[in-house]
């Protein structure tokens, strides 16, 4: 039997995380959210002889502060293990999957991958005369003249919309600070360019500085540590009754949260 530490040089491993779906709290349909992905990350950086951790990701976006908790937990990690991070973007890193990746210090995409959409979005509908067509009183009581705004049964009034897009623009700012921060000198397009929530294949994400190259998790870590590089899957496995009875707690509820995931895919064609 190889010692150990022989087996570690001559077999290099790379601990992977698999970040894939829309990001936040979805109502018993899990979504990624730091704390369903806490103890994943925190087992991937303490494994013994891994020479990087590497991110797989597929997503939409979603939460803007989950995003920043799960990115900020990995960096966190990555200094105090002195582990370089690389990412690997699938089908989509889009708005918050992009910000997912930033917590990498390298990126690659397939060339078709779908890469950026670095913006903030809000979206619902109104329903001003739903409830006056069918006879039906709706009745709002609050503290605060602010605290019923956007309500979607009232008309938009042109001040709440207004605050909305003043929360919406300081989201923004913080992301073009992080995207600055994390890719810096690599970027090579003006700001209206980059920051109008605009998102391209992963072949111009690369010409834009948006990403470090095209390539697949299993090419580039071969490539970089050998052919006999050990990629290992971390991960949280779902609860037994879960897995054994596929449970929801409300089926309703769940109809909903999946009708709003597929919208955020279908925003990138998928």
């Amino acid at each position: 039997m190889f010692p150990m530490n022989l087996l570690s040089r001559s077999q290099p491993l790379v601990p992977v995380i698999r970040l894939a779906g829309v990001i936040g709290h979805l109502p018993y349909r899990g979504g990624l959210n730091l704390a369903g992905l806490a103890g994943t990350i925190e087992q991937t950086f303490r494994l013994r002889g891994a020479v990087a951790v590497a991110l797989q990701i597929n997503s939409p976006g979603g939460s803007p502060v989950q995003s920043a908790l799960i990115h900020g937990r990995i960096r966190q990690l990555a200094g105090e293990h002195k582990l370089p991070v690389i990412a690997f973007a699938e089908d989509v890193a889009a708005s918050g999957g992009y910000w997912l990746a930033l917590a990498a210090d390298e990126i690659y995409a397939d060339s078709n991958s779908i890469i950026g959409s670095i913006g903030v979005i809000s979206a619902g509908f109104g329903f001003p005369r739903l409830l006056e067509r069918f006879g039906i009183e709706r009745r709002v009581h609050a503290q605060g003249a602010r605290k019923a705004i956007l309500d979607p049964f009232r008309p938009e009034e042109p001040e709440h919309v207004e605050r909305l897009l003043s929360i919406q623009r300081e989201m923004h700012d913080s992301f073009k600070v992080l995207v600055r921060e994390r890719r810096g000198a690599k970027l090579r397009a003006d700001d209206a360019t980059l920051f109008e929530g605009d998102v391209w294949t992963g072949r111009r994400a690369v010409e834009l500085g948006l990403i470090d190259g095209i390539g697949d998790l299993r090419g580039i870590m071969r490539a970089r540590y050998g052919e006999k590089v050990r990629l290992r899957r971390i991960g949280e496995r779902a609860s037994w009754l879960r897995r054994r009875l596929g449970f929801r707690a409300d089926p309703v509820a769940d109809t909903l949260s999946a009708l709003e995931e597929r919208a955020l895919w279908a925003r990138y064609g998928l």
